[in-house]
């Protein structure tokens, strides 16, 4: 491929992978934007480029996530750095950052008593981008990732670093290493795909953690049913859980959640108008809801 202009790499790439994902590749491997991209097919690659290229297109070819051969994805605005241990951030889950934001805005517009100061608890951060990006939405928060994976760990306290989020992260399974902190929020995206679902066998799943994809239940609800479980014992008064959740399964988390004595329990889909995100508020008879 050396020699070659943007538009003749561009042409051979497409014949194996996504137009698009060619297109991305190639602008972050120029550092040019897609747009500028296009507008200049006659730009000549250099080899080195087009040997990083060839591999690329190679990898991508095999299903390897352009996320992961570009070390980077964003969400909800800002680039994450991503790796082989964590799960790619995606689109569906910036609905849970939606909702949790709605009602911390909701609970800072009743006037939350100062004493507490609002507390924020991310279940399984993995690369840390929905801890981060509520820290950097809600800069007076409190926020604490947690995530059983050490190597996962590396990677959401190197994000929180680059992009300046002071947020704590700790290491453990869902509640262990929390003791009896309480939080005003909590959020989790959990693994939640059933053992054996042909899809951990193809495409990008294939290279992504699969801690992060399955907890190896018939049903993918077992990590959830943990996280509702001691959900009451680690909210504040009135603090809400909002756990994402697979395409079918909201019926499933919503009862779950009123068995487990939450209140206002509800569900909220996402842009394939699939109930993608849970939310339930614990009660309390004395203080006014969120």
């Amino acid at each position: 491929m050396h020699g070659d202009s943007v538009g003749e790499v561009l042409a051979i790439a497409q014949r194996v992978i996504d137009r698009l994902d060619a297109q991305y590749m190639l602008s972050h491997l120029l550092g040019i934007s897609r747009a500028s991209l296009i507008a200049h097919p006659d730009r000549i690659l250099s080899s080195t480029e087009a040997a990083n290229f060839l591999d690329w297109i190679n990898q991508r070819a095999d299903g390897k996530p352009v996320a992961q051969l570009l070390g980077v994805r964003e969400f909800y605005g800002r680039v994450f750095g991503v790796d082989q241990h964590v799960l790619i951030p995606r689109a569906e889950t910036e609905i849970l950052v939606e909702q949790a934001l709605a009602r911390i805005f909701e609970q800072k517009r009743r006037d939350l008593p100062a004493e507490y100061g609002l507390s924020i608890l991310d279940l399984g951060t993995g690369s840390g981008a929905v801890a981060i990006t509520l820290k950097l939405e809600v800069p007076d928060a409190t926020v604490t990732g947690v995530d059983v994976s050490a190597a996962a760990l590396r990677r959401a306290r190197a994000n929180a670093a680059t992009l300046n989020a002071a947020v704590t992260f700790v290491e453990g399974s869902w509640y262990s290493p929390l003791a009896d902190q309480r939080a005003h929020l909590i959020v989790a995206n959990p693994p939640y795909v059933r053992r054996g679902d042909p899809h951990l066998a193809q495409g990008d799943l294939r290279f992504e953690p699969i801690m992060a994809l399955t907890d190896q239940s018939d049903d993918g609800l077992a990590s959830i049913r943990t996280i509702v479980a001691g959900a009451s014992q680690h909210l504040m008064p009135n603090g809400w859980l909002l756990i994402e959740h697979g395409y079918d399964q909201a019926l499933f988390v919503r009862d779950l959640m009123t068995s487990a004595g939450l209140v206002d329990v509800e569900s909220t889909r996402d842009l394939s108008a699939i109930e993608r995100v849970t939310a339930g508020r614990r009660k309390d008879n004395v203080s006014k809801p969120l």
